[in-house]
């Protein structure tokens, strides 16, 4: 069983399904929120009997900041790949504002682990087929205006016509991010978007993406390895544990734990490890992932509805 820490470390919660909860976890914790986004039993097998994961549930509020954190292999890319419709899932449902995902479409922007630009465009062109694609009928006067004011957003208005092959990587996912916001999606997904940037230019652009969540109150789902970005960015973590072949048999992945994080949200980069209540948040993800993330080590939890 899981350790019983949530009324002892602020930013925890325990396993959703102990015993005796205090009812402000299960409100957090389990699948009975207000939902604009809800997953619901998720599972996705690519050999017969074996699912990578499976009974998959959860749900994220309007405007609110999710981040899952697993080892490679665990499935977090797949879930996110569903949300966005460019994946289906062997079993289950995703339901987002009341309709349910089987496609994708331009209500979920998308930032992948690349850049993904047209290399044959400039970044204002790169943005402006994006936003062509949500209101063909803008003028491109208009168009011009609405790239223009979200290339500003991301620091890059001196590079607005330049190509990519100009752009450093921190410049080229800075466009891409702009792009994604460029669309109003109501959601944003995005798969490690600063997995491939150096230490100090990923930290200028989680500052940027934090400061423009802000402002915009998106909603967003991020798949991260960065224990420290989570902490920075996330409203709940979503701990997922891998599927394991034990002596009993096979036990599929999933989410195995949720952690509401409690730290102050004002945060920044730096003063992140000022903030009381820090480190234990930070020692007990860690702790996951090097000794509970194979779901045979969970007493088969990973079944369990946040």
């Amino acid at each position: 069983m899981l350790n019983d820490i949530g009324s002892v470390i602020p930013g925890l919660t325990r396993d959703p399904r102990s015993a005796g909860e205090p009812p402000w976890i299960a409100g957090q914790a389990r699948n009975d929120r207000v939902g604009f986004l809800k997953i619901e039993g998720l599972s996705k097998s690519f050999v017969p009997g074996k699912p990578v994961f499976a009974d998959v549930s959860f749900a994220l509020d309007k405007g609110e900041f999710v981040c899952i954190i697993g080892h490679s292999g665990c499935g977090k890319t797949t879930i996110l790949n569903v949300l966005a419709g460019l994946d289906t899932a062997s079993s289950g449902h995703v339901f987002m504002d009341g309709r349910e995902v089987t496609e994708p479409g331009l209500e979920r922007g998308v930032v992948f682990q690349s850049h993904a630009l047209m290399p044959w465009l400039t970044v204002r062109k790169n943005i402006a087929f994006a936003v062509e694609s949500r209101w063909p009928d803008w003028p491109r006067a208009q168009v011009n205006e609405h790239v223009e004011r979200f290339v500003a957003m991301v620091g890059l208005s001196p590079a607005i016509d330049k190509k990519p092959s100009q752009l450093s990587g921190g410049m080229k996912q800075r466009v891409g991010i702009a792009r994604a916001f460029a669309i109003q999606p109501k959601m944003l997904l995005l798969d490690e978007p600063f997995g491939a940037l150096d230490a100090l230019t990923r930290g200028t652009i989680q500052d940027e993406l934090m400061a423009i969540v802000r402002q915009t109150r998106q909603t967003v789902f991020m798949i991260t390895h960065d224990v420290d970005e989570a902490i920075l960015l996330a409203d709940r973590i979503l701990l997922m544990s891998n599927g394991t072949e034990h002596a009993g048999g096979y036990t599929p992945g999933g989410i195995a734990e949720v952690v509401v994080n409690t730290l102050a949200r004002d945060r920044t980069r730096a003063g992140l490890h000022h903030l009381p209540g820090y480190y234990e948040l930070r020692n007990h993800i860690v702790d996951f992932l090097v000794t509970r993330a194979h779901a045979g080590t969970l007493k088969n939890l990973s079944g369990a509805t946040p």
